[in-house]
């Protein structure tokens, strides 16, 4: 039989960044995180080292991490995931869906196979994911689910017009499925990260970043940890009352 006090956690994206940060906030004795990287070609050799290292971190926090290399755009990949969950863990009690990418670009410039990857990745995947592990949920009469938002998908950003788009959406995603899931006791939100220090904004030029903290209030970038804290109490008992709400961390960039 499935030990029913332990705490079974879905993360998309886990590997680093956010992701990583979502996962140890869930690092607790008595929690299993399961959490997905995608690592095509030349890039696998360094995402399977990132997994690796997050299992290491949430191990030394006392939880329990497995990481899998799961494309969240394809459902057979996504169904094959989830399956592997459940025949483990029996359930799914929250999942966070983070993962994501960019492929920026001017509008008129904007190659169609760069808007398909964005959507692919960002929405779709989300989507999917949702799909999959609702019926688990559904059965459970419980769960909660997180997406991944972003200050542009509310207040939109030039150059980021596929981008843009996908966090929009998860926006408006999330809205629909909270209201289809609430009967079943499953709560479903969605968290809007602002300037958070990550590998793409490491990336950044001084200028650049000088840029954009002059237009926050609170004049810094926020941390993985900031957006991570807000996901661990959306997921908590403490949350139980709070469903279909996108909850902004950015620091006052847009309110």
């Amino acid at each position: 039989m499935p030990d029913q006090n332990k705490r079974i956690v879905v993360v998309t994206g886990g590997s680093r960044g956010i992701g990583r940060a979502i996962c140890l906030a869930f690092a607790e004795q008595g929690t299993h995180i399961y959490f997905n990287y995608f690592a095509p070609g030349d890039f696998a050799a360094a995402e399977i080292a990132a997994a690796a290292e997050t299992e290491k971190l949430v191990a030394g926090l006392g939880g329990l991490a497995t990481g899998l290399s799961v494309n969240v755009a394809l459902e057979k990949d996504v169904t094959s995931f989830f399956k592997t969950i459940v025949s483990e863990a029996k359930r799914i009690d929250v999942l966070v869906n983070n993962a994501g990418i960019t492929r920026d670009g001017l509008l008129v410039r904007m190659k169609e196979k760069d808007w398909d990857a964005v959507l692919d990745i960002n929405l779709k995947g989300a989507f999917i994911c949702m799909k999959v592990a609702a019926k688990t949920m559904m059965k459970q009469r419980s769960g909660c689910i997180i997406n991944i938002a972003s200050v542009v998908g509310a207040a939109g950003n030039p150059g980021q017009a596929n981008y843009v788009a996908s966090k929009a959406g998860i926006i408006g995603l999330t809205k629909a499925v909270a209201q289809e899931l609430a009967s079943r006791g499953i709560t479903v939100n969605a968290v809007a990260p602002g300037f958070i220090e990550t590998d793409m904004t490491a990336a950044l030029s001084d200028k650049a970043r000088e840029a954009m903290t002059s237009q926050i209030p609170l004049r810094r970038a926020g941390k993985p940890e900031d957006v991570a804290d807000v996901i661990a109490f959306l997921a908590s008992e403490k949350a139980r009352y709070i469903t279909g709400q996108t909850i902004h961390v950015n620091g006052g960039m847009y309110m």
